[in-house]
């Protein structure tokens, strides 16, 4: 319960979540928010070394700024930052930085820093607050806010370093929450979230937040499945034995994630979570919020264009990470954005990086309002062999063919893999690494799967397609795993990505090698991976 009174309460979010539904409308495609979020950016860029050197004023147009600010990498920014974490002022935003945030490290399994100044907190305060009225907008009422909003993750501790502070994206969004928030809203108290991710952390939030009223959960499937575990246990007794979460939190009704569809996830957080709980995606990484599930139709994330983000978008078809920086002129605005067609995001943000490439495959499904779903990684794609596979089509091929023959998949990876067949000649396929939940209807073979897999995905995908037809790629093979490898990979390699964070795909044989070693299916391979058959640049 919030310590505010609850009708109090009730009103003033409702109130506020229908003037925000009511101007979400009146946007339309946002693009009126847009040009004033680039304004506002311009002005601030004009004041800091980065956009004196780009000749970036507050009178800058949108025409010349294509010109003058190439799109960059994470990788040029890193030095840019270094300096800000060092003391140095007026480097990519006004003044001196003092807290930093520290990225996932899902792509090269090293975090990355990134500034986090006074308009980038005010950006996640607004975009946090629009996803979840959102929520609200489609549940009909404004019940979510009269309890707790349970967030589970990693430690929100701050690291004092040379001056600055930096922090985890957990602690970033305990940094951004209002007085109110922080009092009525957030838990678990401020004492625990600081804990290191873990079972003692678990076991603590459920003994502090079992009294309490709960109307809302976040975080990783994995963490909200041990949550619901501890808290059966906890909230059980002798006489009466509780299933999910639903029945511990009469009021609980909304879970939120974000980083991907949850795929594989679905029926488990289900179980955990109760009948009625409803699922609220997220489209939010430590460079900004982007998008978040809006209820309409096609099903997908509404784009959060009055955030403080710009928005640009380079057609993946023309995206080359080493010639990234000559794709300026193909990278398009909000405007100019079509439905079905896959685009790297280009985002320029309140804490100073301008036309910054994270590296997020967004698709758009309808462009008045913009409605996207996130696709993939381009450094998390397979397209070693020219086949151009993405991340989300491969979570959906398994989740098809799974769904078609009573299978539940607990996880996967695919990897690219090449290897001798006679003097002088190589085949190259996909190696699917796959692990069956037991006692289903019936449990596959690895070459019941593969033909299975094989025709769903060239279904999807017509480079993957074509290039099966072409003999470009052989059949894929198919591994079937034992029950449990895929955490013990999570807990041993912590480097891999972590529970509910590896990659599903990678270019190369990392997490396969890892995963080889631990099932002893033949030897791990040199890296770095090298195909036989290197294809031609697309």
């Amino acid at each position: 319960m919030t310590l505010a009174p609850r009708f109090l309460v009730n009103f003033w979010a409702g109130y506020r979540v229908a003037k925000f539904t009511r101007r979400l409308k009146a946007a339309g495609r946002g693009l009126g928010a847009q040009a004033a979020a680039f304004a506002r950016l311009m002005a601030q860029a004009a004041g800091t070394e980065f956009g004196r050197r780009h000749g970036l004023t507050a009178a800058t147009t949108y025409a010349q700024f294509r010109v003058r600010v190439p799109p960059r990498l994470p990788e040029h920014f890193a030095p840019l930052v270094a300096r800000m974490q060092a003391g140095e002022a007026d480097v990519l935003a006004p003044g001196r930085c003092l807290f930093f945030v520290e990225t996932a490290g899902r792509t090269k399994n090293q975090p990355r820093l990134l500034p986090v100044t006074g308009p980038m907190l005010a950006h996640f305060r607004r975009g946090l607050r629009d996803s979840l009225y959102l929520y609200a907008a489609r549940a009909g009422h404004a019940g979510v806010f009269l309890g707790r909003h349970l967030h589970l993750g990693a430690s929100t501790a701050l690291t004092e370093d040379k001056g600055a502070y930096r922090t985890s994206l957990d602690g970033l969004l305990a940094l951004c929450l209002t007085p109110w928030a922080e009092a009525n809203l957030y838990a678990p108290p401020p004492a625990i979230a600081r804990l290191p991710e873990g079972p003692a952390k678990t076991a603590a939030t459920v003994a502090a937040m079992l009294p309490r009223d709960v109307t809302l959960v976040g975080g990783t499937p994995a963490a909200v499945c041990a949550l619901a575990l501890a808290a059966r246990a906890a909230a059980s007794t002798d006489k009466r034995r509780l299933t999910h979460l639903q029945a511990v939190w009469p009021n609980l009704e909304c879970c939120t994630f974000t980083g991907a569809a949850l795929g594989l996830y679905h029926e488990a957080l289900r179980a955990a979570l109760g009948p009625t709980v409803a699922f609220h995606e997220l489209y939010a990484a430590a460079e900004g919020v982007y998008a978040a599930q809006d209820g309409g139709t096609p099903a997908g994330l509404r784009l959060l264009t009055e955030a403080g983000v710009f928005f640009e978008f380079l057609p993946l078809r023309r995206f080359q990470e080493d010639t990234v920086a000559q794709a300026g002129a193909e990278c398009l605005p909000l405007d100019q954005v079509q439905p079905g067609t896959d685009y790297v995001l280009v985002v320029t943000t309140p804490a100073g990086l301008c036309r910054y490439v994270p590296g997020d495959i967004v698709r758009f499904l309808s462009v008045d309002p913009p409605r996207l779903q996130f696709a993939g990684n381009t450094k998390l794609q397979l397209n070693v062999f020219g086949e151009h596979v993405s991340e989300r089509e491969l979570v959906d091929t398994l989740l098809t063919v799974c769904t078609r023959n009573g299978w539940q998949a607990v996880d996967f990876h695919v990897a690219p893999n090449s290897h001798r067949i006679a003097a002088g000649k190589t085949a190259n396929c996909h190696e699917w690494w796959v692990e069956l939940r037991t006692h289903t209807m019936k449990t596959p073979t690895s070459n019941v799967l593969a033909p299975e897999l094989d025709a769903e995905l060239a279904r999807r995908n017509a480079d993957y397609a074509a290039k099966r037809a072409q003999r470009g790629l052989d059949a894929p093979s198919v591994r079937l795993v034992m029950p449990g490898i895929f955490e013990r990979l999570a807990k041993e390699q912590p480097q891999a990505g972590g529970a509910g964070k590896m990659p599903r795909c990678r270019p190369d044989r990392l997490i396969a090698d890892q995963l080889a070693m631990l099932t002893r299916f033949y030897q791990s391979t040199e890296e770095p991976f090298t195909p036989a058959n290197p294809p031609s640049p697309a």
